[in-house]
């Protein structure tokens, strides 16, 4: 049990000692259920600009918890206190970022921020007294290069990604790569998704906003290309893939690219993912690996015990398997591994021995397994998984 003292900073060019702030501190279990660390109201920053160094509760929290900070500006005059942030500025840091003064950026607009203007003004009548304000806004980090912004197609139009995050959030709908070969980072989402709908949300925030975000210690900053996509993000049926989904899943895929660019949505190739690499990122972001049998063989009948042990005690499942094991693909013979899924229960036996599995998978989580098949058709297709503890 430790009590940490927690502080951050801002950047403002306006007196300290006219500037007040709010600080909250907290995470979010899979419930949404919030859990505070900090929350202090209308407090004066230093001459710094460093906020005071808050005392947590006696907690026995990971250095590696990862929480949000949301910080709300106030300026003081003589007559009254004002708020001067339309909305709470939010990122997110581990406990030991908070604890060691590093919860802030060296880039200034990813900080807390309040400037005005040194001007004087006077009043009309004693003459023209011009100042002039110069307002700078850094361009939005992804666009679509045949959907321009303001344009009616535009995937990463603000309100469009807001309500696709809302949605996320509320477990209404899950990541769907559709197109793109990025099965590899929608289970790492999906697993963020339920475990700590905060931190994917704000990851997502981030993305829009900075067009980069940091999980812990997993760093998501795709090139260039990633942030300016070719390709249609629509057919005849609709969105080909989502905004937000391009944000974050071809996102995280391009940031572990050394050669190929995930730039287009037609980029099979930059989208595999090896079990190495999914395993850091899981690591990363502070998931904890506590078992794995994957690898390019078929894992057997043992292979499923074990795995269904895990799931039944509540841990993370994912899994590798060739995708003809499941409905939607017209393939019945491949039985290599292509394809990563998540699990959501055991792998089960009905009364006809027909195999069963509850898991994630194109944005939809439900018994996708051929209907009919009985466990050999199942083993032929299944390469193992890695197993994580739930993410707190």
């Amino acid at each position: 049990m430790t009590v940490y003292r927690l502080s951050t900073r801002i950047h403002s060019n306006a007196p300290s000692d006219s500037i007040l702030y709010d600080l909250c501190i907290y995470r979010m279990d899979s419930e949404r259920k919030r859990f505070l660390l900090i929350d202090v109201k209308q407090q004066p920053i230093q001459a710094n600009y460093e906020t005071l160094k808050h005392s947590t509760d006696n907690i026995s929290e990971s250095l590696t918890t990862i929480y949000i900070m949301e910080v709300t500006l106030y300026r003081k005059t003589m007559l009254h206190t004002h708020c001067v942030t339309a909305s709470p500025f939010t990122r997110m840091y581990t406990l030991e970022e908070l604890a060691s003064g590093k919860a802030w950026s060296s880039v200034k607009r990813e900080n807390p921020c309040y400037f005005v203007t040194s001007g004087t003004s006077k009043l009309e009548s004693e003459g023209g007294n011009i100042v002039s304000v110069n307002i700078s806004k850094q361009d939005r980090p992804f666009i679509a290069e045949q959907y321009p912004v303001g344009g009616p197609q535009d995937p990463f139009e603000k309100s469009i990604i807001e309500e696709q995050i809302k949605n996320r959030f509320n477990h209404i709908t899950y990541p769907n790569q559709n197109v793109g070969s990025l099965c590899g980072p929608a289970a790492f989402f999906y697993c963020l998704q339920m475990d700590r709908p905060d931190v994917y949300a704000q990851a997502a925030k981030d993305l829009w906003q900075f067009g980069k975000t940091k999980i812990g210690a997993l760093e998501i900053a795709p090139g260039d290309g990633c942030r300016h996509p070719a390709g249609d993000f629509y057919d005849t049926f609709g969105p080909r893939i989502l905004g937000l989904d391009w944000m974050t899943l071809a996102a995280l895929r391009d940031s572990e690219n050394r050669v190929l660019s995930f730039d287009t949505l037609d980029s099979p190739l930059a989208g595999i993912t090896m079990w190495q690499t999914l395993t850091e990122w899981f690591e990363k972001a502070g998931y904890i690996k506590v078992f794995s049998n994957v690898g390019v063989t078929q894992a057997g009948i043992q292979g499923i015990q074990d795995l269904n042990n895990y799931v039944q005690k509540g841990y993370k499942v994912i899994s590798l398997i060739n995708d003809s094991l499941l409905e939607g693909s017209s393939s019945e013979r491949a039985t290599y591994p292509t394809h990563w899924i998540v699990w959501d229960g055991p792998v089960t036996e009905d009364s006809d021995d027909n195999v069963h599995l509850k898991l994630f998978s194109w944005g939809k989580v439900s018994d996708r397994i051929k209907t009919e098949k009985k466990i050999p058709f199942f083993i032929n297709r299944f390469f193992g998984g890695v197993v994580f503890k739930p993410l707190k």
